[in-house]
């Protein structure tokens, strides 16, 4: 189980997703682009996962 938080990333924003690594990554993503506007690629998603998750590489 993944979770990635926005307000983790410098937004102030109180968004939460948790789950498998690639629906994490997609619902951050698509999340990100339509409330904050910044158009983040899957691997840049990806690379925060594995910042956080170090262990997963």
């Amino acid at each position: 189980m993944f979770e990635l938080k926005c307000n983790d990333y410098g937004f102030e924003c109180n968004y939460e997703i948790k789950g498998d690594k690639e629906s994490v990554t997609e619902q951050f993503k698509a999340h990100v682009y339509e409330e904050h506007g910044i158009d983040y690629t899957k691997e840049a998603v990806t690379q925060f996962i594995l910042r956080k998750y170090p262990e997963c590489k």
